[in-house]
């Protein structure tokens, strides 16, 4: 239904690429910088599948990785770019805050996918991935096949009438993707994705879309902490954001282990930090926090539990826990922090992990985030 929203360009392409599920990227008829290039044919898989021989996890690298857009003229930053999330990923959330805290939502569009993976293509291949839904179609029965979810808090993908992130990859002629990935950045008037690395979009967010953000003067990567932010984020991705992962899609006890160890050592040293600095990077709150901030959210829900991170909660971390109790109280940023979706995705989606999809009630995360923080000591 989605194929006569695609510019005519573009449909053979999509139409090849169903052939078969070894999708493959007969190119672009007109190149642009902004567009990847994918000539390899490849197989799809999901996170669980990105296992060395060690069985130690290892993430895929993004693909789309333009750092400048493809205009900065006002009109096109006020309606050309639209940026496609799940409220459950934490690479996602990061866009979400920083389209929030910039005051982008005038500007820049979204779309919000269903919380649970489906099969986004039942008559060709097996893969799951994130779909899109309305709030009124029928809930959503996840992989094992076992219960429902409901679609409250979707926002549907109103650009392309896509049914699914896939078709997205496919329409940007990267069918031979072998991941199908949020955050995305999407350009309206190319037709095409123009990154899908959270780290990157966060900072061409920061700083590309100055002239139509509502809070233009809030900079997240000032140029005098960028060597201090860019050393912090060095040790806390693999450890932390990436770390939890490793933990729990590790498929041998040594990658467990190695994993698991370096995480806590992480959160020990993150502890430290702020018992003397209100955040990572000193008095300025930076890109820094907010990429921690979105694993932090999610850990007692979530990865203590499906992710074996059982040493701590990170409750049981004085500085931490007020620390994002202090975050989370900034205006907008827990409109950006949906629990539901967080919990539904991670239970629901893996059947390999879960397979009857029971969500666990938890400790009620959201609910201490709203208690008194005493960050302004410092």
């Amino acid at each position: 239904p989605f194929l006569t929203s695609i510019h005519p360009q573009h449909r053979m392409r999509l139409r090849i690429s169903h052939l078969s599920p070894l999708f493959f990227s007969v190119g672009s008829p007109h190149p642009s910088p902004h567009r990847a290039a994918m000539a390899s044919i490849t197989t799809m898989k999901d996170s669980l599948a990105e296992v060395s021989q060690t069985g130690a996890f290892v993430r895929t690298d993004s693909e789309f990785r333009a750092t400048s857009l493809p205009s900065v003229e006002p009109e096109d930053l006020s309606s050309r770019y639209h940026l496609y999330v799940s409220n459950a990923c934490p690479w996602a959330h990061r866009a979400l805050i920083v389209r929030k805290l910039k005051g982008l939502e005038g500007a820049v569009g979204l779309s919000v996918v269903h919380p649970t993976w489906g099969q986004t293509r039942p008559d060709k291949d097996e893969h799951k991935g994130w779909i899109f839904r309305s709030e009124d179609d029928a809930s959503v029965v996840p992989p094992c096949g076992v219960g429902s979810i409901a679609n409250a808090g979707v926002i549907p993908d109103v650009v392309n009438q896509a049914p699914d992130v896939r078709a997205l990859y496919e329409i940007a002629g990267a069918g031979a993707a072998n991941k199908f990935t949020v955050p995305i950045l999407w350009d309206k008037a190319d037709s095409t994705i123009i990154n899908n690395e959270s780290s990157e979009i966060i900072r061409l967010m920061n700083t590309e879309f100055n002239a139509v953000a509502n809070n233009p003067n809030l900079d997240l990567y000032p140029e005098h902490l960028r060597a201090e932010i860019d050393a912090v984020n060095e040790w806390i991705y693999p450890n932390i954001n990436n770390g939890v992962y490793r933990c729990g899609f590790a498929k041998s006890q040594a990658a467990y282990d190695e994993a698991v160890e370096g995480l806590f050592g992480a959160l020990d040293r993150v502890e430290e930090i702020l018992l003397k600095r209100r955040y990572l990077t000193g008095d300025t709150f930076t890109e820094a926090d907010i990429r921690l901030f979105v694993t932090l959210i999610r850990f007692d829900e979530v990865y203590v539990v499906y992710f074996k991170c059982n040493v701590k909660c990170v409750r049981e971390y004085s500085n931490i826990r007020n620390y994002m109790r202090e975050i989370y109280q900034m205006p907008g940023v827990a409109e950006t922090t949906n629990m539901d979706h967080i919990k539904n995705h991670y239970f629901t989606s893996h059947a390999a992990l879960n397979a009857y999809a029971v969500v666990p009630r938890g400790p009620d995360v959201v609910a201490d985030m709203q208690l008194e923080h005493d960050r302004a000591r410092l």
